[in-house]
């Protein structure tokens, strides 16, 4: 079934009614192009977001957690037989960094699944990977090498995590000092997987809104081991 560009939008404005949840849309993961304008679905909704931009950033709903957002007992060590693909590589890359050092361009990995929720009725997932850079630290929405989501939810959904945070705290239960540390979101995906196969089209409002959000991404590659590019 094909969607003419009106529809997206109308898709876009009914879903904006709640802009922590705006990345979780079915529309996000549209693949192909309207049927009328010939448009990517993603360039239409990122569109959409860049004209709403202040809207959008300033309705993800900041959720600050009673509990640490460190959490005891990340180890790195998975269990044997799960098929979890994405936590598995998340943990094979907290533990190379760990056990060799800093990854170029993101710095040292220091958690993976960090949790958002304060309370279980709280609409939030867990950040992927969570990295320090120097002065920056990043959350990294990670995708697995075969990910058919597009690069505009793997944005939109790193980006929601940061809103949702209470970065200050994030920052804090890290060991670290709010006042010198700045939190940021990177889509985190494979070279030459989907994700990386948009970047190298004409995207424009894709490109827009990356950099309205601030959202660089990066590029991993696995030989034997993980290694960190940009793009």
């Amino acid at each position: 079934m094909g969607y003419t560009r009106e529809q997206i939008i109308e898709k876009c404005r009914a879903a904006f009614s709640n802009k922590s949840t705006f990345y979780k849309e079915g529309f996000i993961n549209y693949r192909g192009k309207t049927t009328d304008t010939e448009e990517f679905y993603t360039e239409v909704v990122a569109e959409f977001l860049c004209d709403n931009i202040n809207a959008y950033v300033s309705g993800i709903e900041c959720i600050s957690r009673k509990n640490s957002y460190k959490t005891e007992g990340h180890d790195g060590v998975h269990k044997e037989g799960s098929n979890r693909e994405e936590e598995i590589i998340a943990m094979q890359m907290f533990v190379q960094s760990r056990d060799l050092g800093a990854y170029d361009h993101i710095g040292k990995i220091i958690d993976y699944q960090t949790p958002l929720k304060s309370k279980c009725t709280d609409e939030a997932g867990k950040i992927d990977l969570l990295s320090l850079d120097g002065e920056i630290m990043r959350i990294l929405e990670l995708k697995k090498p075969d990910s058919e989501e597009t690069m505009l939810r793997c944005v939109l959904e790193g980006f929601t995590y940061m809103q949702t945070a209470d970065t200050e705290k994030l920052i804090s239960d890290f060991g670290y000092d709010p006042e010198k540390v700045v939190v940021k979101a990177s889509p985190f995906v494979f070279y030459g997987g989907e994700q990386y196969k948009e970047m190298c089209q004409t995207r424009p409002f894709l490109k827009k809104l990356m950099m309205l959000l601030d959202s660089k991404p990066f590029y991993i590659i696995k030989n034997k081991k993980y290694r960190v590019v940009e793009a």
